[in-house]
């Protein structure tokens, strides 16, 4: 059963959605019990790094997030849920990531126009195990100010003023900073990936 982590603000209905789709099991969930029983996690990322990060303290779950992620449990974190796996982000330099992996989230030069937001070019790594099945490149729907910078784990790359992480896996733990819900039948196909590991 994959668990979507429910911290108040993600784009639930719309993943849910997919995950139908593709025929993959789901329950939304909303505290440490609920994680426990999943065999995979999906964190959805709607808004401000912080807000996500107070979210996850208040509802208890960070450090058993972090343990089973640590165990091996499939996740998939989707924009922000990507972005909390490191260890901080520009956007609240205050709140501390989930430190999984080396690194902060970036904003866009100031002379970029932010949000980008719109359809932009993914570029697959060989082996990119979210996007096998998909040509390369392939465009996915992006609505974000920050970014995760190239970095060890990047499956995949895209550019914005800057080239940066649109894919990430490291072991069983992947991160997009795309949404695929919002991606139409590639994004389907990543969803279906992620729900057949």
């Amino acid at each position: 059963m994959i668990a979507i982590f429910d911290y108040g603000a993600g784009n639930l209905r719309s993943v849910a959605n997919t995950l139908e789709e593709v025929g993959a099991a789901y329950r939304i969930v909303r505290d440490a019990a609920g994680l426990r029983r999943a065999s995979k996690l999906i964190l959805p990322g709607v808004g401000h790094y912080g807000q996500l990060l107070r979210a996850l303290d208040a509802a208890g779950v960070r450090p058993e997030l972090a343990r089973m992620l640590r165990a091996g449990v499939p996740y998939l974190g989707i924009c922000l849920g990507l972005q909390v796996l490191f260890e901080g982000s520009e956007e609240a330099p205050e709140a501390a990531g989930l430190g999984l992996f080396e690194g902060r989230v970036a904003r866009f030069p100031a002379a970029a126009r932010v949000p980008q937001m719109g359809w932009n070019r993914v570029q697959a790594r060989e082996g990119c195990r979210l996007l096998a099945g998909l040509p390369s490149p392939a465009y996915f729907y992006f609505a974000h100010s920050y970014y995760v910078p190239v970095t060890e784990g990047m499956a995949a790359l895209a550019t914005y003023w800057v080239d940066y992480t649109a894919v990430f896996e490291s072991g069983l733990i992947f991160g997009v900073q795309f949404h695929p819900e919002k991606s139409g039948p590639l994004g389907l196909r990543v969803m279906k990936n992620f729900a057949e590991l």
